[in-house]
């Protein structure tokens, strides 16, 4: 196992969360978003969410894309709320996007990182998350303005009201337990998903 440093085992405790129930509770309101989901079990979730509703647009095999399509969103559409919910696996192969987004700073974009520690989509592989590596210092040190770590129910209110209240680029991440995800039937035609999240998105 590679060797930690000070700061990322400073504050890890395990991870004792169900995503099944922690990114429900967490978005509560998904039809107050224009959301961008990750690959596999965010993109799952999302559409089990809205029951594959169209302002879900959920990537497949576009890996390390949601961020920056987010952040393309945000900036294209200031009066919308953009909501980004990806995994950890798939931030971290685009991490350098947390930099360009924090420096564009839109006011409208959250990011959610469900980070499970595993590579999901290819095996469930540990990744650096699970080894130690902390995606919330990284969203801070690149200039995210807000920043919460959501460990335990208690931590989900807190959550909750950055997403209810907006007000500001905010990075939530979001621990949980490895284990299954919400699924649901998604639309898995890449025309039809454009053409219904562009009806969504001009209303």
């Amino acid at each position: 196992m590679a060797k930690l440093n000070k700061l990322q085992t400073a504050t890890l405790p395990e991870a004792v969360l169900d995503r099944r129930q922690a990114v429900p509770a967490l978005i509560e309101r998904p039809d107050e978003f224009l959301m961008v989901a990750g690959l596999a079990g965010t993109a799952w979730e999302l559409s089990a969410l809205t029951k594959d509703g169209p302002n879900v647009f959920g990537l497949g095999g576009a890996m390390g894309a949601a961020p920056m399509m987010g952040l393309g969103l945000a900036l294209a559409q200031p009066k919308r709320r953009i909501l980004v919910a990806t995994g950890d696996g798939e931030l971290l192969m685009n991490v350098g996007a947390l930099a360009t987004i924090a420096l564009q700073n839109p006011p409208n974009l959250t990011i959610i990182c469900v980070d499970n520690g595993h590579y999901g989509e290819t095996g469930n592989q540990e990744s650096h998350t699970g080894l130690g590596v902390r995606l919330d210092v990284i969203a801070a040190g690149a200039g995210f303005p807000v920043v919460h770590v959501i460990n335990t129910e208690a931590d989900l209110a807190e959550g909750h009201r950055l997403l209810r209240e907006g007000g500001g680029l905010t990075f939530i991440l979001l621990r949980v337990k490895q284990g299954p995800t919400n699924q649901y039937k998604k639309n898995l035609v890449p025309h039809l998903e454009r053409d219904r999240f562009r009806a969504a998105l001009l209303g």
